[in-house]
C-alpha cells in the first residue's frame, strides 16, 4: 500500500500532460472508437471491411431515397473504390462532407429517411485512416473532386460540361502507417455485399465485375447461408418497413440475423428482443397451448429487417440497435408483435402442413427438455449422496479442534 501512495512512482504529471487532439489528430491516434478492431484483415468484423461498410452505406442511402439503382466496387492493389448512381453530394459541400467531422445532410430534414448514416463520421474518419482518398460529385454535368493525404485536403479541382452520369465516386487507399500491413480478405466483403443485396431490392450491385442482385429479400439470405435442411419452408412475411424469415432446424440453440435500415447488427438490440418474444407469444396463441418459450425457440433459424426513421445504436460500428421505438409512440415490441400477431398466425392457418410440423417440433423440444432435466436433478441427488457417505468429509463445526 505504501509504494502505491508513494508520488515518486506517480509520474510527472503537470499541465505539460494534458493534450487537446484535433478531430483528425483522434481519429488516427485511436482508429478504434470510430471503426473497431485495427487488424490485418484476417478477421470479418475488423476495422478494414468497417470502413468499406461506411462509404457503401452512403450509396446505399441514395437507392433507398430512389436515386440510383446500381453501385460498382472495386477492391485493386489495396485500393477501394465505390461509384453510386445516385444525386451526388452537393458540390459546393463535398469538402466538407468527406473531410470535416460531423457534418453531413443526415441530422434531420428531408434530403435522407429511414438510413443508416448518422452521425456525420464514417466517410470522415475512412478519409483521415487513408494514406490517400479522392472524392468526385457528379451534378448535371458539373463535377468536383477533392484529393486528400492522411485526412489532409491536397487537390481541388472543378469542371463544367462532363459527360457522366450523376452520383459519388469515393476512392482510398488505407494508411498503412496506421493499420500495418494488411490483406483484404474477398469472401469477408463479398458476404457483406450479398447482405446488402438481399436487403435492398432492385439494387445491382457490382463486386470487381461480378454482379450481386437478389429478388427475396430475407428469404435468399436465409436459404443461401442454412447449414441444414428446414423441418420445413421457411415462412416469409413482408410489410410496411418490416421482413421476417421464420423456420426450424434439427440443431440446438438459435440463429438470428437482423437488420436495421440495412445494416447488419450483429449484436442484435431491441428488434431482435422483440422478435423471438412475438414468435413465442404468437404460436402459444395459435396453438392455445402455453408453451415454454424455450421450447418454442430451440432450434429457430430466423432474420428479421425493419427501417426506422432515427435509428439509435449503441456504437458507431452500429453492430447493436438501441432504439425503443420505431416511430414516436410505436414501440418496437409492439411493431414486432403486433405484426407477427397478424401475418404469422395467417400464414399458419393457410398452411396447416407447415403449422402441424412446427407443433410437432415444439413438443419434442419440450420432451428432450424435460428428460434433460430429469438426468441433471437425478445426477445432483446422487452426487449429494456421495458426498454424505464420504469418511473423509467431516463437519468442521464438530472437528474444529
Amino acid at each position: 500500500m505504501a509504494d502505491l501512495l508513494d508520488n515518486k512512482n506517480t509520474g510527472d504529471y503537470g499541465d505539460d500532460a494534458i493534450v487537446t487532439l484535433s478531430p483528425r489528430e483522434h481519429i488516427r491516434l485511436r482508429p478504434g472508437m470510430y471503426v473497431g478492431v485495427v487488424g490485418d484483415g484476417s478477421q470479418p468484423d475488423e476495422a478494414l471491411y468497417v470502413l468499406i461498410k461506411e462509404v457503401v452505406d452512403n450509396s446505399i442511402d441514395e437507392f433507398i431515397m430512389g436515386a440510383g439503382r446500381r453501385i460498382d466496387i472495386t477492391i485493386e492493389d489495396k485500393v477501394v473504390s465505390v461509384r453510386d448512381y445516385g444525386r451526388g453530394i452537393p458540390l459546393k459541400s463535398l469538402s466538407a462532407a468527406v473531410g470535416q467531422m460531423n457534418t453531413g445532410g443526415k441530422y434531420g430534414g428531408t434530403a435522407f429517411k429511414k438510413t443508416v448514416g448518422l452521425n456525420g463520421v464514417g466517410v470522415k474518419a475512412v478519409n483521415m485512416l487513408s494514406s490517400s482518398f479522392t472524392a468526385r460529385s457528379v451534378r448535371d454535368g458539373e463535377a468536383r473532386t477533392v484529393v486528400f493525404a492522411q485526412g489532409l485536403e491536397v487537390s481541388d479541382t472543378w469542371e463544367s460540361g462532363v459527360e457522366e452520369k450523376n452520383g459519388t465516386y469515393i476512392s482510398y487507399r488505407v494508411d498503412e502507417e496506421v493499420f500495418g500491413p494488411y490483406d483484404y480478405n474477398m469472401e469477408y466483403v463479398e458476404q457483406k455485399i450479398r447482405n446488402y443485396s438481399y436487403l435492398n431490392l432492385g439494387l445491382t450491385l457490382t463486386l470487381n465485375g461480378r454482379s450481386f442482385v437478389s429478388k427475396n429479400g430475407l428469404l435468399d439470405l436465409v436459404n443461401d447461408t442454412m447449414t441444414e435442411e428446414p423441418l420445413y419452408a421457411p415462412i416469409h412475411l413482408t410489410g410496411e418497413d418490416i421482413e421476417v424469415v421464420i423456420t426450424h432446424g434439427s440443431g440446438y440453440g438459435e440463429s438470428y440475423d437482423s437488420f436495421v435500415n440495412g445494416q447488419h447488427t450483429t449484436q442484435g438490440g431491441t428488434h431482435q428482443t422483440a422478435l423471438r418474444a412475438a414468435v413465442a407469444k404468437t404460436l402459444k396463441e395459435f396453438y392455445h397451448k402455453d408453451y415454454d418459450p424455450s421450447d418454442i425457440r430451440t432450434s429457430i433459424i430466423a432474420a428479421i429487417s425493419i427501417k426506422v426513421d432515427d435509428p439509435l445504436f449503441e456504437n458507431q460500428m452500429k453492430t447493436k440497435f438501441g432504439s425503443k421505438e420505431v416511430s414516436p409512440g410505436v414501440s418496437v415490441n409492439n411493431f414486432v408483435a403486433d405484426f407477427l400477431g397478424k401475418h404469422l398466425d395467417d400464414y399458419l392457418h393457410k398452411h396447416p402442413e407447415t403449422a402441424q410440423i412446427l407443433q410437432k417440433k415444439i413438443v419434442e423440444n419440450e420432451k428432450e427438455r424435460k428428460a434433460i432435466s430429469g438426468i441433471q436433478k437425478k445426477a445432483r441427488e446422487t452426487a449429494k449422496k456421495v458426498s454424505l457417505n464420504n469418511k473423509k468429509l467431516r463437519d468442521c463445526k464438530i472437528h474444529r479442534t
